[in-house]
């Protein structure tokens, strides 16, 4: 059984982006793999929701510029 937990960030903090942020597919605008975000660029959590197979917090990080990225822990850290 895996044990709850509570999210490393909360709604409307202002967090950066830890990695490159690479679309997956999610966005059909822009091309696959295409940087979204680059290292650093700063955003704020706007929602949170929770992958309850993989037991992993999707933080929902506006960047501006109406570019919204679904980030999991280890794409972004507090700024």
């Amino acid at each position: 059984m895996i044990e709850p937990r509570l999210p490393r960030y909360h709604s409307g903090q202002r967090v950066k982006a830890a990695i490159d942020l690479l679309n997956d597919g999610s966005f059909p605008d822009a091309s696959p793999e295409e940087c979204l975000v680059s290292v650093g660029h700063v955003g704020e959590i706007v929602q949170i929701g929770r992958h309850t197979e993989a037991n992993l917090f999707i933080y929902m990080v506006d960047f501006g510029k109406q570019l919204v990225v679904g980030c999991i822990e280890e794409e972004i850290s507090a700024f």
